[in-house]
């Protein structure tokens, strides 16, 4: 069984920032991929950074020189730093990954239940 989990969120003002860490655990065999997804109500939900195995980070057009997505593969972490916050990034940030587990032969995609972000003075 894995799991993912987020943890960071909370109310920061604007041009604040904020640490968003997400883990993954259980019986993992590999990950392949870690992402960060963010969801308002009413939209859809959006990629917003990601980092796959061997290759360089992608990111949001919005996000592009605020936020940094790392990982710490021994801990199966991927991280969100996330500065110059604007209101526009209130949302609920939700960390996806591609989890090859323990035994298995082939890659799941797994989610987390999301961490609320709220920019707001």
């Amino acid at each position: 069984q894995v799991q993912v989990a987020e943890s960071g969120g909370g109310l920061v003002e604007p041009g604040g920032s904020l640490t968003l860490s997400c883990a993954a655990s259980g019986s993992i065999h590999s990950i392949s991929f870690m992402g960060w997804h963010r969801q308002t109500p009413g939209k859809q939900r959006e990629l917003v950074a990601s980092l796959s195995t061997g290759r360089s980070a992608n990111y949001a057009d919005s996000v592009k020189g605020r936020f940094t997505i790392s990982r710490d593969n021994a801990k199966n972490t991927v991280y969100l730093q996330m500065n110059t916050l604007k209101p526009e990034d209130t949302a609920v940030y939700y960390c996806n990954a591609h989890v090859k587990p323990g035994g298995g032969s082939a890659y799941g995609s797994y989610w987390g239940q999301g961490t609320q972000v709220t920019v707001s003075s």
